[in-house]
């Protein structure tokens, strides 16, 4: 009797999470963990924070609920992205069964869009901040601590704005997107039609949030809503080719990140690359800010 019910338990977990199929979407969401709710400090989302382990947790308790929303809204598959860091911090044992968990990175130009390809119907971000140098953002920045601004045909875009990029390659529009209120505004502007919820909202230094229990019912919600609402969504593109323009914060960056082949310096600290595919732009970018 055990084994057939242990036999039972494993073939519904197969042909519910790892081999679904049907008519629903298929859905990739990518999680940071700076616009997670509750976190104000670096050292909430370093791994030698001294609470790290508990925003570790908030952060994989708000995936599942974008999780939920979209197996609400009819997903039949989900890949989780996670994107900070490490790329290590969601909790695998804790993550809702229904997803598939990308950790680490490959070394390849997708980074944060990791997984993502022309067959997946809706892109979620979950965790996002604003670009570098936003006022009243939390923690916020682009990529790194090296990049003041990063632009592309003359587009000023936080991570949300270049990740967007990748999947509009493929097709994939972004349909909604959780974290700071600055960068909830950001997208609006920068994809017109998309579904968002503003977790917190900075005061200085000081994040005032939501209840984290709050935040994961708007999420659940949002991301559901979002779903069913497939066609009024687009993906984001813009036309090629592509001009990198990259503001960078010091020289030895500037100067490393000239040697880049297609890379030119354009100003004190700038660089511009051109390409007339993005993750050519991508690849030419995770080199040239380093």
């Amino acid at each position: 009797m055990r084994k057939l019910v242990a036999a039972l338990v494993v073939t519904f977990f197969v042909s519910s999470t790892f081999a679904l199929s049907g008519t629903g979407p298929k859905v990739f969401i990518s999680v940071d963990m700076e616009g997670i709710t509750g976190v104000a400090n670096w050292e909430d989302v370093s791994r030698s924070g001294k609470d790290y382990d508990y925003f570790r947790k908030i952060m994989t308790k708000e995936t599942n609920a974008a999780i939920e929303g979209a197996l609400a809204a009819g997903a039949t598959e989900i890949v989780v992205r996670d994107s900070h860091g490490s790329a290590r911090n969601i909790l695998p044992e804790l993550l809702h069964q229904g997803a598939r968990l990308i950790r680490d990175w490959s070394g390849g130009p997708k980074s944060m869009m990791e997984g993502i390809d022309e067959t997946f119907d809706a892109v979620v971000f979950i965790g996002y901040h604003a670009k570098a140098g936003t006022p009243d953002a939390l923690l916020e920045h682009t990529s790194s601590g090296t990049v003041t601004d990063f632009s592309i045909n003359g587009v000023s875009m936080p991570e949300a704005g270049y990740n967007a990029l990748i999947a509009g390659s493929y097709g994939v529009p972004v349909v909604f997107v959780a974290g700071d209120d600055p960068l909830c505004q950001q997208v609006k502007k920068l994809f017109g039609e998309v579904e968002t919820v503003a977790v917190k909202e900075g005061i200085g230094g000081a994040a005032f949030n939501l209840h984290p229990e709050v935040s994961r019912a708007r999420i659940r919600v949002g991301v559901e809503h979002a779903l069913r609402r497939l066609d009024q969504y687009e993906p984001y593109r813009l036309d090629p080719p592509y001009t990198l323009v990259l503001k960078l914060k010091d020289e030895v960056t500037v100067h490393k990140g000239s040697y880049f082949p297609g890379a030119k310096r354009t100003g004190d600290w700038e660089l511009t690359f051109k390409s007339d595919e993005i993750l050519d732009v991508m690849n030419a970018f995770s080199f040239m800010r380093r």
